[in-house]
This record gives structure tokens, sequence and C-alpha cells, in this order.
């Protein structure tokens, strides 16, 4: 039975989830090893349960509850529960290291989750001594509004902890889909083309950024490509496309775009830095 999960990394998506965990009705542990990750967390989580106040979708009690359900920690040995999921830096090792220290503290029936977007599920699992338990669990940003949960089960993945996994997600109020393990699992392999394609156009002065955007949310799209890199983050997603990329072999029509490349050599990562494709300083 889960009572509690824990959430590492205390970033816009780990605080997401951790906020999604406690709005379920469970014991949440969320862990960085950054106080002031931790702060803005805090902080975020308040926000946003604020705001679900003033729509009057919980009430005051509720967003209290809610709140009082999360624990801020900062030491990885008071990060004990049932299923934990990691939203740290999308690195292999980086994941595979926290894994085996999460499994010394944790005993031998916990699940660790990745939310990874694009890196390999069978790939990680191979390095850690307890494979069966490992799995993707792939939430969207923002995590407390976006539905849809890809369930990614590894090579070693048992069928009873994919089922335990998808079972959760229903239980956190989520839409989960099932998909094996494969390079940018379903939905970043299906988007790669609507963000490169479009960012061709532009580099070969077809149309502009803001052009494509508006044909294409005319066309019934909620957002735009360009848009939507910019609320992801342009690092993150050319991280997604860097990985796909190389795990195709280097195909051609995976190949990243030099646009975007740019955009993250000069840090101008979208809303989170106030300048991407669009200028969200003024």
């Amino acid at each position: 039975m889960i009572t509690t999960i824990g959430v590492i990394g205390a970033g816009t998506m780990g605080s997401g989830i951790a906020q999604v965990a406690a709005q379920g009705g469970f014991d949440t542990l969320l862990l960085d090893i950054n106080d002031d990750m931790l702060q803005k967390a805090k902080a975020g989580i308040q926000k946003n349960l604020q705001f679900l106040l003033d729509k009057q979708k919980i009430t005051a009690a509720e967003k209290e509850i809610i709140f009082n359900r999360i624990r801020f920690i900062n030491d990885i040995k008071d990060c004990i529960a049932e299923v934990i999921i990691e939203a740290i830096v999308e690195k292999p090792e980086a994941k595979i290291d926290l894994f085996n220290k999460l499994a010394q503290v944790n005993n031998n029936t916990t699940i660790f989750a990745s939310n990874t977007s694009s890196l390999s599920i069978s790939s990680i699992q191979s390095g850690i001594p307890c494979p069966a338990r490992v799995v993707g669990m792939h939430f969207f940003n923002p995590a407390p509004l976006m539905k849809l949960v890809e369930v990614v089960q590894g090579d070693q993945t048992s069928d009873e902890v994919t089922q335990t996994i998808y079972a959760l997600c229903k239980q956190l109020h989520k839409t989960p889909v099932l998909c094996k393990d494969a390079p940018g699992f379903i939905v970043n392999r299906v988007a790669r083309h609507y963000y490169l394609e479009a960012m061709k156009l532009v580099e070969q002065g077809n149309a502009s950024f803001e052009n494509v955007d508006a044909i294409m949310e005319a066309s019934g799209f909620k957002m735009g490509p360009f848009k939507l890199m910019d609320l992801i983050g342009m690092d993150v997603n050319l991280a997604v496309s860097q990985s796909v990329y190389e795990a195709f072999n280097k195909e051609e029509r995976f190949k990243p775009s030099p646009l975007q490349i740019d955009k993250v050599a000069k840090n101008e990562l979208g809303k989170k830095t106030g300048k991407g494709f669009y200028d969200y300083k003024n």
C-alpha cells in the first residue's frame, strides 16, 4: 500500500509533482540539497494552492491540509517512501547514482520512478541492483495542470511495478498511458517534428516564428511550437532533441536545430529567463 511519495528535485517539475502527490492525499517528501530551491518550491506551491482557493477549486481548510502533507527535506537519509520519483538533471549517470543511494536507505519494495522525458529507462535500470523496481513516470509541465503521464516500462521493469504506477497515476487524477521504453517514448518522439520542422521553416526564411505559431493555433493547436518551447524551456527541449537524435544514430530528421542551439548558448531559454523566441520582460 502506498502512503508516502518521495520527490527528488525541487525545481518547477519536482515541486509540481509534489503538489500533485499532496493533492492526491499522499504524505509527500520533497528533497533537494539546495535550501534556496526548497524555499522557492514552498512559495511556488503556496501560490498555486492560493490560485486554486481563489478559483474556489479548494477550500481554505483543504489548502492548509494539502500544504501540510508536504515535508521539505535536504537529507537523502530522510527520503523513505513506497514510491520515489526523481526530477533531477537529465543525465543518466546522475539518476543511477541517486537511485543507488536511495536504495540503501529504503526497503526492498520501494519503487523508483524517473520523470525523464527521453532517457532510456532500460539503461538507467541496468546500473541499479533492483532493476525490476525502476519505471518511467513522465509528467508534463505544469504537472498540476497537465493530465497526461507516460508510464514507461523498461526491459526489466516488473509487470507488478508497472501496474502499481499505472494505478497510482489514476489515484493522482492523471491520465496514464502505458508505453514500452523507446527513444522519446510516445509524446516526445511525435512532437520532435512539431518543433524541428517549425524551426526549419524559420531558418530557411519561409515564415516568421510568430506566423507559424498563429497558423498552428488557428488550426486548433492550443499553443504554437515556439510558444510551447518557451514554456517548456529551451534547454530542456533541446536536451530531448539531442537525446532522440543520438538514440536514432543521428538520423538527419531528428537533428537538433541551430536556431535552438543558439538560443541556449545565449541563455535565452524562454519564460524562465525572460526571453526565448518571445520577450517576457515587458
